[in-house]
């Protein structure tokens, strides 16, 4: 069974900076997908950045892409989410998810492809 730990989230202000770690437990493969959600309130939950863990190979969403890195250290079974640029639409509970085995790419930020689900971090960025 896996288990996810965000942390990292905060109240920034726009312009600012934070980076997210999610801890993860539990044996994982090496072809396994890794990812970053939000969902403000009376929103949808939205994937924003997502990793395979065995080549690093990452993928972005449009809103997010140039602003926020995800990266890994596989060693750890970490994931982290640095998040740059900040913007108040920014704001919303981020969230970290777990797929074991292999995504297109075309999938790898779909809600329902990720097995596994951390509780969230609350990320605030205020104008």
């Amino acid at each position: 069974q896996v288990q996810l730990v965000e942390s990292g989230g905060g109240s920034v202000q726009a312009g600012g900076s934070l980076r997210l770690s999610c801890a993860a437990s539990g044996y994982t493969y090496i072809s396994d997908c890794m990812a970053w959600f939000r969902q403000a309130p009376g929103k949808e939950r939205e994937g924003i950045a997502a990793i395979y863990t065995d080549s690093d190979s990452t993928s972005y969403a449009d809103s997010v892409k140039g602003r926020f890195t995800i990266s890994q250290d596989n060693a750890k079974n970490t994931v982290y989410l640095q998040m740059n640029s900040l913007k108040p639409e920014d704001t919303a509970m981020y969230y970290c998810a777990f797929h074991r085995g292999w995504l297109r790419t075309s999938t790898v930020l779909s809600e329902d492809r990720y097995d596994y689900w951390g509780q969230g971090t609350q990320v605030t960025v205020s104008s």
